[in-house]
């Protein structure tokens, strides 16, 4: 898939003369720091024959999101499913017998189903995932925030599994003279099986690079203050949009194994974090806000409570209104559409629960690209002012 790099509209791409190899700036400046000795430019003869056109000195900041299968017919969910879980960093123990049962079962009898659980979600306009659609949206949002602060900046998105991909769109900045990317992924808490990756694959592309950009990584952003107050402020709305009163509200994030938490994963302790801070800017007890975790997969003991058994627990214990977010993700996807506001509010209502809600993400709101924008930002400081 072939996206275009989002460019502020108060700048335009410029094609840089040979002599930005030897110092020459952006705008036909020498930057005295770049000269050789005594301070004299090269002039064209000092080039070497047939020397390209060079494009360098702007910045590219590129958001990263987990990927979505490019259909939902079984041969696309199929391919993106076998790279999603052929990734070690998903499943570690990927010796003969995990292979057995990932290519003799998963990938003959998942893609079916997976793909049915995305035509109920699915954005038939625009024949994509709303994860796709959404993710699109932030970066062009992003980029028309941008703007005023610098017209070097160039912003781009991609996908860890399917498309548009990592290496295609830092290759994509890197051709418009980027010559620093700030790569971010979007989890606001840092996992091995998501944050890590998108490094993974970072640096695997950038190895096959002749000329790499310098990089940087945004840093998790589950304490900062400006994103606790976008979830309350989120919450807090579509709370006031419903017609009943929850009992309990949960807060839901996506499960690991919890034998990567044993190895030292930090994840369960952002998750635990942002809860704690979120409850507290609330005002909600540990009764009333609840801390669970979702989509497991496999034999293997995640990190519990479990979403779904607390459900299930809750209606069966006689709550009758329930509200669930999910302050994990950045952009409503399957396990938020599918799994929260369908298979879990089937659960609930088959408990006995009554009222079930399934909070919106933060998306591509203005609280949640204010989130985006602040991390971007925070990241870019000494290359960027503003």
């Amino acid at each position: 898939m072939n996206e275009s790099i989002r460019t502020p509209a108060s700048h335009e791409t410029t094609t840089l003369a040979p002599d930005a190899a030897y110092g020459t700036a952006r705008n036909g400046d020498t930057r005295a720091g770049d000269r050789p000795a005594g301070g004299v430019v090269p002039s064209e003869s000092h080039r070497p024959a047939g020397h390209p056109p060079v494009k360098n000195g702007r910045i590219g900041v590129l958001i990263v999101n987990l990927g979505t299968p490019d259909g939902t017919d079984a041969e696309s969910v199929k391919k993106y499913l076998k790279e999603f879980l052929s990734d070690r960093r998903v499943i570690e123990e990927t010796g003969l017998i995990w292979k057995l049962v990932l290519n003799g079962i998963i990938l003959r009898t998942r893609p079916a189903q997976k793909g049915r659980d995305y035509e109920k979600i699915w954005n038939t306009e625009k024949n994509e995932s709303p994860l796709k659609t959404i993710t699109r949206s932030q970066s062009d949002l992003l980029a028309a925030a941008l703007a005023p602060v610098d017209g070097r900046l160039l912003v781009d998105w991609a996908m860890r599994y399917g498309n548009p991909s990592i290496e295609s769109r830092l290759a994509a900045l890197q051709a418009e003279g980027c010559d620093r990317i700030l790569v971010v992924p979007l989890y606001p808490q840092y996992a091995a099986a998501t944050t890590a990756t998108v490094c993974d694959e970072t640096f695997r592309a950038l190895m096959r690079m002749r000329w790499q950009p310098t990089l940087r990584v945004a840093h998790p952003w589950y304490d900062d203050p400006v994103y606790i107050d976008a979830l309350a402020r989120s919450i807090e709305a579509e709370l006031a949009k419903l017609s009943f009163v929850p009992d309990v509200l949960i807060a839901s994030f996506h499960g690991i194994p919890k034998e990567y938490f044993d190895k030292g994963d930090p994840y369960y302790c952002h998750c635990a974090k942002t809860h704690r801070l979120l409850r507290a800017r609330l005002g909600m007890d540990e009764d009333r806000f609840r801390l669970t975790f979702q989509s497991r997969f496999g034999r293997a003991e995640w990190l519990q409570p479990y979403t779904d058994m607390t459900v299930k627990a809750l209606a069966e214990s006689g709550v009758k209104n329930l509200a669930v977010v999910t302050p994990g993700f950045t952009s409503d996807c399957l396990e938020t559409l599918e799994e929260i506001a369908g298979e879990n509010a089937e659960i609930f209502h088959h408990g006995g629960g009554e009222n079930f809600a399934a909070l919106p993400c933060l998306n591509d709101s203005p609280a949640g690209m204010d989130v985006i924008r602040n991390v971007v930002l925070r990241e870019l400081k000494g290359w960027v002012d503003g």
